[in-house]
């Protein structure tokens, strides 16, 4: 997903969408639907706007978009006194496995006619990316159990 598609979803899947978000970060509901309406080019977002509306929503795929686009994996730090029992972990590892295994299907649909085309390369780059961050939610979460 593009930064212009994450702040639509962002604004757009908040309870009330922008009539009820806009008023909680100080911008008209109007002005806020135009800012991230991507077929606009009169009203922009600015960056303390998208900390504002990131932090009210809680929702980070603006964030992560804006990572993917620059060739970052965005990995949220674990909380401190995060749960590092055993069984946290072996439920990361359980779902880092099925990240695996959707990388690896990306990767086999995309071989299956001999030619790998864009989207088939973007899928892959998603899958790749949702893996490789669930690898190092891990190790973080292996970090907070030594002692």
């Amino acid at each position: 997903m593009n930064t212009a598609d994450a702040a639509y979803h962002t604004v757009h899947d908040y309870p009330g969408g922008s009539e009820s978000l806009g008023p909680r970060v100080d911008i008209s509901a109007a002005v806020l639907r135009n800012k991230v309406n991507p077929n606009n080019s009169t009203h922009h977002l600015t960056f303390s706007e998208a900390q504002r509306i990131t932090a009210m929503t809680g929702d980070h795929r603006m964030l992560q978009a804006w990572a993917h686009a620059e060739g970052y994996l965005l990995v949220k730090a674990p909380a401190a006194g995060a749960d590092s029992s055993d069984a946290a972990v072996l439920e990361q590892v359980a779902s880092m496995l099925m990240d695996q295994g959707q990388f690896a299907a990306s990767i086999n649909a995309a071989l299956a006619d001999g030619d790998v085309n864009q989207a088939e390369m973007q899928e892959i780059a998603a899958a790749a990316r949702k893996f490789m961050t669930s690898i190092v939610n891990i190790k973080q979460r292996m970090s907070g159990m030594v002692r």
